[in-house]
């Protein structure tokens, strides 16, 4: 997605009705793609051309509204979307009862990898053979307990700002299968965003 940059689209309001009919339809999330070479390429990361708090919240509610349904099912999520620095968070959320506090270390650990190398956690899963921590744990250098901070599992998505240096937020996912936390965000954002 280098070189790719998205601008949130004129209809910013998604009122209580709007926002209901959303959350009422029940429609599968793709697959990601599992080669790095094509994640890197199609689905990695976002740059926007802003992204503000209201930014933030949108993006928020319409994930909230795409994921509610899962949750009806018995698959709830949690969704986060925090700054890079200092790690403020903007938007948090559950879809609907039966998320764990499991699910808050699998959004900090996302976050981490996400924020630590600069991609998303499903195309580190992708790179480090299908998510081989002990692979990825002897070619960063590090000891076991450093490794356990970071996950190598899709649904952390960084956002970038055009002309601003580096990552400056991060949007996660957790709680459905590690393919659909990664593109249930990658989908709301080309629903929500065009490519300029």
């Amino acid at each position: 997605m280098d070189g790719q940059t998205w601008h949130r689209r004129e209809d910013k309001t998604l009122g209580g009705a709007a926002l209901a009919a959303l959350s009422s339809s029940f429609d599968q999330i793709a697959l990601p793609p599992n080669d790095a070479a094509e994640v890197k390429q199609e689905c990695d990361s976002f740059t926007f051309t802003t992204f503000t708090v209201d930014d933030a919240w949108y993006l928020g509610q319409r994930l909230f509204a795409r994921l509610a349904p899962f949750a009806s099912h018995g698959r709830p999520a949690v969704i986060s979307i925090s700054l890079a620095n200092p790690g403020q968070v903007l938007f948090q959320t559950v879809t609907g009862p039966g998320t764990s506090p499991d699910n808050e270390v699998w959004i900090q650990r996302k976050r981490n990898s996400a924020l630590r190398f600069g991609c998303s956690s499903w195309y580190l899963r992708c790179k480090f053979n299908n998510g081989d921590h002990e692979f990825f744990r002897a070619k960063n250098g590090m000891d076991r307990e450093q490794a356990s901070k970071y996950a190598l599992h899709g649904g952390a998505v960084p956002i970038r700002v055009r002309g601003v240096e580096g990552i400056v937020a991060v949007v996660v996912v957790s709680g459905l299968t590690q393919q659909e936390d990664h593109m249930v965000i990658v989908e709301t954002i080309r629903e929500f965003w065009q490519q300029l």
